[in-house]
């Protein structure tokens, strides 16, 4: 296949270290991919990959966004315009894992909104816990600062069971390119609490790197979510005691202010 695409995918490193009340701290290789929601006809042509039904690596719509058949980007433009974020048919971009064998646990999925004219217009920050639960928050993007961009947001969603609600987001990303890396470090009134970190080195998508990838990272999608509760483990065996679990919010998306000012 020819055709240059703007999606990719990236390999690299996820990093979780918690900083008090225990230090803790793990580091797995990964890869993610970045999925240009106008290139899903052209991915799907790949033999290893499908969209929307089973194969050795697949994409499925309703793995985001409202969990309904509307098609993804539909839903990320529609979401923008009820917020007053004018992008108008510039691209979106998913940062997140595929299915591998059709399973597939994404605790954060990236989406980056572009203008028509190709700049980075908003970011939104999907985040999904354990207990099938998902809340987004959308933060536009200041346009005087797009090489590394820094947002933040109060937390308003349940995730981690030792991690307090009372605590806030500050998210640090350098944009898909070459490299790209998503920093979130977590806060409460005390100061750092929890720091994550993505970061990663793009290959174009061919069937060889498809293939390659697999090799490399044969158990990708057990190794998240089997890590996830390796990790709590651990913790919990090193005194963390267990959050209680609020009311999931009624709305499904945060908006946020360029500032980390929550608007609706």
């Amino acid at each position: 296949m020819s055709q240059v695409l703007h999606s990719g995918i990236y390999l690299g490193e996820v990093m979780h270290q918690r900083l008090r009340p225990v230090k803790h701290r793990f580091v797995y290789r990964v890869s993610a991919w970045l999925i240009d929601l106008d290139e899903l006809e052209t991915l799907n042509q790949f033999t290893c990959v499908s969209i929307d039904h089973f194969n050795l690596f697949s994409f499925h719509q309703r793995d985001h966004g409202d969990g309904s058949g509307t098609p993804l980007k539909t839903q990320i433009k529609t979401l923008l315009q009820q917020h007053n974020i004018d992008t108008g048919s510039g691209a979106v971009r998913l940062l997140c894992y595929p299915r591998l064998f059709g399973y597939v646990f994404n605790p954060l999925s990236v989406f980056y909104c572009y203008n028509e004219s190709g700049d980075l217009s908003a970011i939104l920050y999907e985040v999904s816990n354990t207990f099938g639960q998902r809340h987004s928050y959308l933060i536009p993007v200041d346009p005087l600062n797009t090489e590394v961009i820094r947002q933040q947001a109060d937390k308003a969603f349940y995730v981690s069971p030792f991690m307090p609600m009372q605590t806030a987001y500050q998210f640090r990303l350098q944009p898909p390119d070459k490299n790209l890396a998503v920093m979130i470090r977590q806060t409460d009134d005390q100061g750092p609490l929890f720091d994550a970190t993505f970061s990663g080195q793009r290959i174009e998508i061919t069937q060889r790197s498809i293939l390659k990838t697999f090799i490399r990272h044969p158990l990708m999608t057990l190794k998240v979510i089997g890590g996830i509760h390796w990790e709590a483990l651990r913790l919990w065996r090193k005194g963390m005691k267990v959050q209680p679990r609020p009311i999931q919010p009624t709305y499904r998306v945060s908006l946020i202010s360029p500032q980390g000012v929550k608007l609706s």
